[in-house]
């Protein structure tokens, strides 16, 4: 999301001229902790739940409740390093008893569905010595450093790592989706702007985009 936003918003202040778009990325756990504890903002992209729980409270515009598209998980390895078959879910299962270390967001929406999906896998308990959890960028520098052998994370933040190669999604059978939703605040300082905003970036046109940073727009 956050590299659909960065070059979504570069195009808007050209397109418009006078608008300068000001962004603060974190998982949506962290960026709503911050809301609840009073940060200012005009749109805010989080999980389904935690903007619907905004719009409940009064600090999202009902209205402006917009889908924002969604990503799936894919593995990560550093550039020139092992590159396991992740083709089935038996072969994922393989990839992830095989390896030596995994990496995962701490917070992110990424990490529990990780989770879940080697819980679902039945191998939770033996993957518990491997798996190192990371925030921020954090995930970004251990593969980069080899600190773990493969890093599962969504798509669209493997695409943005420079060090890191995608060895592919996860396969359909066991693939989960990371959704986000945005809204407009009702204490925007412009809410015409930042209507707009949202609608440039959520547009028709915004969907080559999506697709070139790893989301779906669906």
């Amino acid at each position: 999301m956050a590299s659909v936003v960065t070059e979504l918003g570069r195009q808007f202040e050209a397109k418009t001229g006078h608008h300068k778009v000001q962004t603060d990325f974190a998982v949506i756990a962290v960026s709503k902790r911050k809301i609840d504890a009073g940060a200012t903002f005009d749109i805010a992209i989080l999980g389904p739940a935690a903007i619907d729980e905004l719009i409940d409270h009064g600090k999202i515009i009902r209205d402006t409740r917009t889908s924002f598209g969604r990503t799936g998980l894919g593995v990560a390895a550093r550039k020139g390093g092992a590159k396991p078959d992740i083709s089935s879910a038996e072969a994922f299962k393989r990839a992830m008893l095989g390896a030596k270390s995994v990496g995962h967001s701490k917070e992110g929406l990424s990490g529990v569905h990780f989770l879940a999906i080697l819980d679902r896998l039945g191998i939770a308990a033996e993957m518990k010595v491997k798996l190192k959890a990371y925030e921020g960028a954090g995930l970004t520098q251990a593969i980069a450093t080899e600190e773990v052998e493969l890093g599962v994370t969504g798509i669209g933040p493997i695409l943005a790592m420079p060090s890191a190669e995608f060895l592919g999604a996860l396969p359909k059978e066991i693939q989960s989706y990371v959704v986000f939703t945005a809204g407009v605040t009702a204490s925007a300082k412009d809410v015409a702007a930042s209507r707009a905003l949202l609608q440039f970036m959520t547009g028709p046109d915004a969907a080559t985009v999506f697709k070139a940073k790893g989301m779906e727009r669906d």
